[in-house]
């Protein structure tokens, strides 16, 4: 959230996934090294990710699959698949 904001921005959810990410990493007893390695992503891509939020959209998937968590992302931004149909029954 900016100071004069309450609803979030885009860096608010990088903060908030990295922060997820790096509680599931502890979870499973992985140290970021140990992360990279299973992700396939460099150690310094890990340690900025966790710290700023900042990675690249692959990077992110590849960080997430390793962590078994990938299904979650096949529904983000899925299209309202009946939306034009309720609209059209309220414009009759």
């Amino acid at each position: 959230m900016t100071k004069y904001s309450v609803n979030k921005v885009p860096s608010d959810i990088l903060i908030l996934i990295a922060q997820n990410v790096v509680s599931l990493r502890k979870e499973q007893g992985w140290t970021q090294q140990d992360l990279a390695e299973k992700s396939d992503v460099s150690y310094g891509s890990i340690k900025r990710f966790e710290r700023t939020g900042q990675i690249s959209f692959e990077s992110l998937l590849k960080i997430v699959e390793s962590l078994k968590r990938l299904s979650e992302f096949e529904n983000v931004l899925l299209p309202l698949k009946d939306s034009k149909r309720i609209k059209q029954l309220f414009e009759s």
